[in-house]
């Protein structure tokens, strides 16, 4: 196991907090760990049950790990070359299942003893964002492939879904507070929502014409929704099937990315067009705005662990020195 000293520097281990005035709640510090591998292209984490952070290292070919009580690293080469591992998410036994987004396959890494196993789809080019449901299994997306998949991880069978509408490009996807499993229609302006067990696909369109609703997350009552392309937050209730959107603080080229919510109830998220955190009140509407501690910072998912922390990707444009894992708390 690698271990990296905390240093105050760009191109060692970023220890860069910012204090943010976050009120109740996270007290808005953020702090970057620059990753082992140059260029890995850090994506999607998760945390699994022992508290352990993990990311995709899309563009190095790698499952990594970061355990927050050692300030260590562990790095894991994917078996298949050039496999793109892009969104992954860790089960009740600590087993760590990936997308590979250019090979057609799922991946899952024992992480005691390092061993991989790997399934590949029946037809799926691209699969995308994985979580498991409360059916107990595992649904991902494949973007361009026009599919959302549930897949079985204890007899490995596949059952494909086509979005109904066309080249929709199914994104994030969740697991919402009515027991459907939830997912955005970047392409299409639209949230999708299967009822387990069922193979029918039911669609919403967002308010704003082509939104790009990017990744999705619950409190418990409401789906909020990254609107990428409108620069928009949106609010979605399945209960009465309401919109209401809000536009972003740094306006329509903010392109609203990762987002998360708070045990406090607040709604977190990164503006990529901005360089910025965001964090939405939902009692009192309002917005505070907070610059990443890195230049051109782009977090294209968040995850909160047990302790309320939040987790992010931060990677950034071709020719950036964005490599990191951050965290809010």
């Amino acid at each position: 196991m690698r271990r990296l000293p905390i240093a105050v520097l760009q191109f060692s281990l970023l220890a860069l907090c910012l204090t943010l005035g976050a009120g109740d709640g996270l007290t808005g510090r953020i702090r970057e760990y620059v990753v082992p591998t140059p260029e890995a292209l850090p994506h999607d984490p998760a945390v699994d049950p022992q508290g352990r952070v993990w990311y995709t290292g899309q563009r190095a070919n790698l499952i990594g790990m970061f355990d927050p009580a050692s300030e260590t690293f562990r790095e894991f080469p994917v078996p298949t070359p050039d496999s793109g591992p892009h969104g992954l998410t860790s089960d009740a036994a600590g087993n760590i299942w990936f997308t590979e987004n250019t090979v057609g396959k799922m991946g899952r890494l024992d992480p005691r003893t390092g061993k991989f196993r790997e399934f590949k789809a029946p037809t799926a080019k691209d699969p995308h964002t994985p979580v498991f449901g409360p059916d107990g299994r595992l649904w991902f997306t494949a973007q361009r492939s026009n599919l959302v998949v549930r897949f079985n991880v204890q007899n490995f069978n596949m059952k494909e879904l086509t979005v109904p509408t066309p080249e929709a490009r199914p994104y994030g996807i969740i697991a919402g507070p009515d027991g459907r499993m939830w997912f955005c229609e970047l392409a299409a302006a639209k949230l999708g929502a299967i009822t387990p067990g069922s193979s029918q696909i039911d669609e919403y369109p967002t308010p704003t014409p082509d939104s790009g609703p990017r990744r999705l997350a619950t409190d418990g009552a409401y789906l909020w929704v990254s609107e990428y392309r409108a620069g928009k937050l949106a609010r979605f209730d399945p209960k009465t099937q309401e919109w209401k959107e809000w536009g972003s603080p740094s306006g329509p080229d903010s392109r609203p990315y990762g987002i998360a919510v708070a045990t406090d109830g607040a709604v977190w998220y990164n503006e990529a067009g901005a360089n910025k955190m965001v964090r939405f009140d939902p009692k009192t509407e309002s917005f505070e705005t907070f610059p990443m501690p890195s230049p051109k910072s782009v977090v294209r998912h968040m995850v909160r662990d047990a302790n309320g922390t939040l987790w992010l990707a931060v990677s950034g444009p071709s020719g950036t020195d964005n490599n990191q894992i951050a965290r809010i708390d």
